[in-house]
């Protein structure tokens, strides 16, 4: 296996006969990484595991993988996404007034329930089963929920801020893009965000036993392979290059403080390339 080369490992058996599983219409390095993560897991007796990365890095992709190679192997195993746990729209527009214009917008933290994020996950193991929130994002807000059955090995929660803490407050000083110098110039919305990091979601970050992190080469990266995720959509759904641009700007500094920080702190780290190929792979 090209990755257990990569991370200086020796691949078992049971993780060589589980990639090779794996569904062939995903990427060959995606369904590698799945096996080896997983072979680990277990290994470790992990329970509770971290998936951050900038927007197309593949976490979704690589949590499809993880399903499936539980199955394989017989390691249960549930992947949530942060994103279904949106705020309903309802309570984003009352934090819009509250607080500040941009709380709108889905996405960044102060953005999620992280109460209900924590419950959620923390049910799982020990539970028949668990209603999980189902966010439509096309209508931009929560459009009831989902049974999940529980009882499971490996509990996995992805997403782009997955891992993300608070940066230094001297640091929200100065606009990162054109969004936060034109819309937030009084870093309202910033030191908010902020503050979401160093509270309710350094808590539920602190509950995860292990942490991987999907590392992009640079932001134009992340914005080239967002743009790559609307082509998929139906072509009335898609938002334009200029819309994509605008829209990451939310996440832009929260995400450039990711790729300073996580690549020395996550347990594993997965470096891609220019085409979403993985070029490394760090553990520790």
């Amino acid at each position: 296996m090209r990755l257990a080369g990569l991370a200086g490992i020796t691949s078992s058996v049971e993780a060589r006969s589980t990639w090779r599983a794996l569904d062939p219409r995903a990427p060959e390095d995606y369904r590698q990484l799945a096996a080896l993560l997983l072979d680990r897991w277990y290994e470790q007796g992990v329970q509770f595991v971290g998936i951050g990365g900038g927007q197309g890095a593949g976490k979704s992709t690589l949590g499809r993988l993880l399903v499936q190679a539980g199955e394989l192997s017989g390691l249960s195993t549930c992947v949530l996404s942060i994103d279904d746990f949106y705020l309903p729209g309802a309570d984003r527009l009352a934090l819009a007034r509250q607080v500040h214009p941009l709380l709108a917008t889905r996405g960044p933290p102060g953005t999620h329930d992280v109460a209900l994020c924590r419950s959620v996950l923390d049910a799982l193991p020990y539970s028949r089963e668990v209603a999980v929130p189902v966010f439509d994002k096309g209508r931009d807000d929560r459009t009831g929920s989902r049974t999940v059955a529980g009882y499971v090995d490996v509990v996995v929660l992805e997403g782009w801020c997955v891992g993300a803490r608070p940066s230094p407050p001297e640091l929200l000083a100065k606009p990162v893009n054109s969004l936060e110098r034109e819309r937030d110039a009084d870093a309202t919305w910033r030191n908010h965000v902020n503050d979401a990091l160093a509270t309710a979601y350094a808590e539920l970050f602190e509950g995860l036993e292990s942490l991987v992190y999907l590392q992009a080469p640079d932001m134009a990266a992340v914005r080239r392979w967002r743009l790559q995720q609307e082509e998929e959509r139906p072509p009335e759904l898609r938002m334009t290059a200029a819309d994509v641009d605008r829209f990451v700007q939310h996440y832009d500094r929260v995400t450039l403080a990711m790729m300073r920080d996580l690549p020395y702190r996550a347990d594993t780290v997965v470096t891609l390339d220019q085409y979403h190929k993985v070029a490394k792979v760090t553990l520790r």
